[in-house]
């Protein structure tokens, strides 16, 4: 038996018809994609014919959350309290920093009498603090000091870094940002002779200023001892990190607090509410502002650290008498402020007491608020 003739006709006829078919429905879609790409344009060309960027969902998305996390509260902006930011610069011409007018600036690296920002860092910095746009800053009422101590590669010598701090305090600063510890290529510093960055915070410290440094980025690191040169300074608020899901980030710095002897340096056994660190805030993939105009995310204690500073901020704000300014402002003041972030930190599900890696617990603004008015 032969089997029967082949006749195209009978197959071709319906094969042509849908691929007509799937040819129009090609057509249609790609002509809707075009005008609402066309429309996306339109809404996002300036005059200049530059075109705006925005956050990616996931910036946007972990904003909110680590707004929530930290229990921002409402009303309060930080309008009034001086922060000055010592790190790599600002670049000011960011989007999201379009109404900041600095208080002050310095460069203590190159000299240079307007701000610039030649590494990145104390822009992605500054964006958590104050920014005003796709990003929200923790605190964009402040008045911002900003000292350019850390070169273009991210590192700085601990003796400029002092002075730094030195001119923060010149300028009135109430509180003082040094995300230094947690910025990768930091340290170590080059230590030489003068006067060191421990020495200008505790001078800060005794003049009424808050002053809140990054535990640091080793963790992992199985030789690490302790929190980062000068958040280990014992009044110094010292600033470690937390993931998305309020747990321990793997990279935070733990703190040494029972003391220890050997290897050198010597550390002294610390006590409440000095436990290093004291404090743990968001510190993985947090929306950042970058010197190219656009927004990033970034992994790191010196991110936690201004979360913290920020918060710091709002409590000044609502408490002025905690101003530096204040004639009775000393360090007794500072560790009023630290008792206080002790006992409105959440810890984790059964801490009792300080952990030397999630510290006295994670930073809550409002509960720090509300306990400080209990006072």
């Amino acid at each position: 038996m032969m089997a029967e003739p082949f006749t195209p006709s009978l197959v071709a006829e319906p094969v042509q018809d849908d691929i007509a078919m799937v040819r129009r429905i090609v057509t249609v879609t790609l002509g809707i994609t075009m005008l609402l790409a066309t429309g996306y344009l339109v809404a996002v060309v300036m005059s200049d014919g530059a075109i705006l960027l925005r956050p990616s969902e996931l910036a946007l998305e972990r904003q909110e959350l680590y707004i929530d996390m930290v229990a921002m509260p409402d009303g309060l902006t930080g309008t009034g309290v001086t922060v000055c930011i010592v790190d790599s610069g600002i670049h000011m011409d960011h989007e999201d920093l379009a109404n900041l007018e600095l208080a002050g600036w310095r460069d203590f690296v190159n000299g240079q009498g307007e701000p610039y920002d030649d590494q990145g860092h104390g822009t992605a910095m500054a964006g958590i603090l104050v920014a005003d746009g796709w990003m929200k800053g923790m605190a964009p009422g402040v008045d911002l000091l900003v000292a350019k101590a850390l070169g273009s590669d991210g590192s700085g010598s601990d003796e400029v870094v002092a002075e730094a701090i030195d001119w923060c305090v010149d300028q009135g600063a109430d509180i003082v940002s040094l995300s230094l510890g947690g910025a990768p290529g930091v340290l170590p510093f080059s230590f030489g002779g003068g006067r060191d960055s421990g020495e200008a915070a505790s001078d800060a410290i005794d003049q009424g200023v808050l002053v809140v440094a990054a535990a640091g980025n080793d963790g992992e690191d199985p030789d690490d001892r302790d929190v980062a040169f000068p958040a280990s300074e014992r009044e110094v608020i010292a600033v470690g990190g937390v993931t998305h899901t309020g747990a321990h980030w793997s990279g935070s710095s733990k703190g040494e607090n029972d003391g220890s002897l050997f290897p050198l340096p010597i550390i002294l056994p610390r006590g409440d509410p000095d436990k290093k660190p004291e404090v743990v805030a968001p510190a993985e993939a947090v929306p950042v502002l970058t010197t190219d105009g656009a927004w990033g995310l970034a992994d790191g204690t010196s991110a936690a650290t201004v979360y913290v500073t920020g918060a710091l901020a709002l409590l000044v704000e609502h408490h002025p008498e905690l101003k530096a300014s204040e004639p009775t402002s000393n360090a007794d003041t500072v560790q009023t402020v630290k008792q206080w972030l002790m006992d409105a930190a959440v810890p984790q599900e059964g801490q009792t007491g300080h952990d030397d890696q999630y510290g006295y617990g994670r930073l809550h603004m409002t509960a720090l608020i509300e306990r400080s008015d209990q006072t």
